[in-house]
């Protein structure tokens, strides 16, 4: 255009918006001419620009014949045209003739597949079609939109069904449909889909259909709006008797449902006892959800059983929160839950690391995955998520090659594989590897950047990512940054110890033994070994194995640097032999090269099980470590 400067992002939206059509890009430069925002003017460019709808309705339109202006009339608003389509809507048996003389013709019909059944048209075309006939459609939208609503109905395309019915303002009619579609929008997780839908109708439509109330109610929960949950479901509760006064009677046209809504209430109020922090709550609930579902309701059965998990594993109580989540996971499977299955994976696998069963935790992401396959899902919800659990297991083992493998796997898979929690979980397993090759910045940057991602869900927060962040610190020798951290934590030696602030107090041993050795601030000698001996107590009562693992190994580099190499033996045997039959190595390989000397010295003291030799082995010189890690 002369005398205008296009950028190559103008010129790339102005072919997408004409669709390589010579004449409309004419017309846009006669459009343009004299404007100072043009990129504006291109985001913008339409069919109800005056130079595209007078060139289409002088050089197109009135050279058609009366029966192909009604076609165009009334089927201008369809994204996709079929024959069959356009009969329905149009209620001509020539329809289908019609719209191959459009072909035949290039009379701006863009086909959408091979075998000519389905068609568009051209953007602008449909555009200026609707701008022409904007007095003629006022009148006839709405009943055009219903037989096309109709029309995807009975094909099995219920989106498109609601689509049409909502553009059409036939609320009543999409409703049902609505209410019809929450199992499979549930089954595939489109929980925003089916908020957009039910926010679009009007309220008191929503509060006549308690099967819709509790639908919003559960979208408003997997957003995090829960202020207007509760009343949603009270009105739901109060539509289970209908009242006299027939403007106030229910309407449920999913039958099936309706006799479900009593244990899904109960389900959501334990939800929102979990969100207040009240356990008693959520076990009370999730309870009754068990008495009042029916046997064959899955869904429901499984996430009261994965909220009796979630109360158990906030209160350490950890065998029964693995029975809740298994109990859960069964459930799933059972109702064809693909992606739930491989989101809730993850609980228990993280509960089984605390508990030192990393087999079990093994198992349970190849049983996600495999369940996945079986049901033929392709990329599903939460196998981003499960790759992250053995990126992290497969470190675990010391097996650096493997956990690389499954992270770029769900990296690959990315949002569409993941739930929101993946964002962090995938950079704090990353930033684990890069500690393993002993890249402290690197790692560092990345718990950074997952605590700028992280976001809260059901489960307990007990690897808080601050305290990640202090260990690192500890590593590096930078003890002011982790006496800073644990001045804004809270914690000391003096707590009550408790489950939930267990990684943190750890975490606090490290900082303390750190400030022993080096000699830093006159500490009582021997207060970070006695914090150990309390922690080791209450870790052994809790059956956390995997923390009393590390309490141990901790409590053995604790005496070695008081001189007691001796002494130092007989925790490290106890971790050593606790560690060997679930492959734990990266625990004791990244404690360097202190470890390794308390390795030699027990293999010496024939104090060592079998696989010692095999993890010394796993023990690199200096020279081969800070490589640095990809970001």
């Amino acid at each position: 255009v002369e005398g205008t400067h296009l950028t190559q992002r103008d010129i790339a939206v102005l072919g997408d918006r004409t669709e390589g059509w010579i004449a409309a890009l004419q017309l846009a430069a006669l459009s343009m001419q004299g404007r100072e925002d043009v990129a504006t003017f291109i985001s913008n460019f339409a069919g109800s620009d005056r130079y595209i709808v007078d060139y289409l309705v002088e050089e197109v339109l009135r050279r058609q014949s009366i029966e192909t202006r009604s076609f165009l009339l009334q089927t201008c608003f369809l994204n996709r045209l079929s024959s069959s389509l356009c009969q329905a809507v149009t209620g001509s048996k020539g329809a289908g003739e019609m719209l191959s003389a459009l072909d035949r013709n290039n009379l701006f019909l863009v086909p959408l597949d091979d075998r000519r059944e389905w068609y568009r048209y051209h953007h602008l075309f449909a555009d200026v079609l609707l701008t022409h006939f904007t007095e003629e459609l006022r009148e006839l939208l709405p009943a055009l939109h219903r037989r096309a609503s109709d029309w995807y109905a009975r094909h099995g395309d219920r989106s498109e069904a609601i689509h049409h019915a909502l553009a059409g303002e036939d609320f009543e009619h999409a409703a049902g449909l609505i209410e019809l579609a929450i199992p499979e929008l549930r089954l595939h997780r489109q929980d925003a889909a089916l908020l957009n839908w039910i926010q679009t109708l009007p309220d008191e439509t929503v509060r006549r259909r308690p099967v819709l109330n509790v639908g919003l109610a559960g979208a408003l929960l997997s957003i995090g709006a829960f202020a207007e949950v509760e009343d949603r479901l009270r009105d739901a509760e109060r539509s289970f008797a209908a009242a006299p006064d027939l403007a106030a009677v229910p309407i449920v046209v999913d039958n099936e449902q309706f006799r479900r809504l009593p244990g899904e209430i109960e389900l959501f109020r334990s939800a929102l006892a979990q969100i207040r922090g009240d356990m008693d709550g959520v076990i009370e609930h999730a309870q009754r959800v068990l008495e009042l579902a029916p046997a064959k309701d899955h869904l429901a059965r499984a996430g009261a059983s994965g909220f009796l998990g979630i109360a158990f594993w906030t209160t350490g109580e950890l065998v029964d929160a693995y029975r809740g989540w298994s109990d859960c996971l069964e459930g799933l499977q059972r109702a064809g839950h693909v992606a739930d299955v491989l989101a809730s994976t993850i609980a228990p696998v993280d509960i089984c690391l605390v508990q030192g069963r990393l087999t079990e935790a093994f198992r349970l992401c190849e049983s996600a995955l495999e369940f996945a396959v079986v049901q033929g899902a392709q990329s599903p919800r939460g196998a981003a998520d499960v790759h992250v659990a053995l990126a992290d297991l497969n470190s675990l083992r010391g097996n650096a090659a493997a956990a690389q493998r499954h992270l770029l796997i769900s990296e690959e898979l990315g949002e569409r594989g993941a739930t929101p929690r993946w964002h962090s979980r995938w950079r704090i397993t990353r930033a684990q590897l890069g500690l393993a090759e002993g890249d402290h910045d690197a790692a560092i940057g990345l718990l950074a950047e997952a605590e700028r991602v992280y976001l809260a869900d059901f489960y307990p927060d007990v690897c808080p990512l601050a305290a990640m962040k202090a260990r690192v610190w500890i590593k590096q020798g930078n003890l002011a940054e982790a006496f800073h951290w644990s001045a804004a934590s809270g914690v000391t030696v003096d707590d009550e110890l408790n489950y939930l602030q267990e990684f943190e107090h750890i975490t606090l041993a490290r900082l303390r033994l750190a400030e022993e050795t080096g000699a830093r601030i006159g500490k009582s000698e021997g207060e970070a070994v006695s914090f150990l001996d309390r922690l080791l107590q209450a870790a052994e009562g809790g059956g956390r194995m995997g923390s009393v693992i590390e309490i141990l190994i901790l409590q053995a580099l604790a005496r070695q640097a008081r001189g007691d190499a001796a002494g130092a033996i007989v925790p490290l045997g106890r971790a050593l032999t606790l560690a060997e039959p679930q492959g734990y190595t990266r625990i004791f390989v990244d404690e360097g090269e202190p470890m390794a000397t308390l390795l030699k010295a027990s293999l010496r003291a024939r104090a060592a099980p079998a696989f010692t030799r095999g993890l010394l082995a796993a023990f690199r010189p200096p020279e081969q470590r800070h490589r640095r890690i990809r970001t």
